[in-house]
């Protein structure tokens, strides 16, 4: 497995993915599918300096890494079971259920980075999931 550090080419959020080589990377950005988890814009590999290891740390293994993305998997896919889709309103839909101007409940949708760090700087609790979130319907 290897890891990159990716940047959008829309406002340039960058952020890591795995991949289990940079053939597969290549492979993944011809079928579009390496994306910005936080605005879905295309991505790239962003310079970065190479990962050394301290002395006497083993990296994880190849299967230990598949494992622990695939747990990461499993509990966003019970998150988003478990919650409602708001998509573009998530922004004033978790404000009012922070004000307690609508009933409390579990969301997801989309917002903005701006969004989300105005939402962070209200005390509302928000985060980003770890994987791209594909809109009700699509084939994704």
């Amino acid at each position: 497995m290897i890891v990159f550090d990716l940047v959008c080419e829309g406002p340039g959020h960058v952020f890591e993915a795995w991949f289990a080589s940079s053939a597969d990377f290549d492979a993944q950005k011809a079928r579009r599918l390496v994306t910005c988890p936080l605005c879905d814009a295309p991505a790239d590999k962003a310079p970065m300096a190479p990962r050394v290891g301290a002395k006497g740390n083993a990296a994880p293994s190849s299967s230990e890494v598949k494992a622990m993305m695939g747990k990461l998997a499993e509990i966003q896919k019970q998150v988003l079971a478990n919650s409602e889709h708001v998509g573009d309103r998530f922004p004033d839909e978790a404000r009012a259920i922070h004000l307690g101007e609508t009933e409390a409940r579990a969301i997801h949708g989309r917002a903005t980075a701006d969004e989300a760090k105005s939402l962070a700087e209200e005390g509302v609790p928000v985060s980003p999931l770890p994987f791209p979130v594909p809109e009700p319907g699509s084939e994704n």
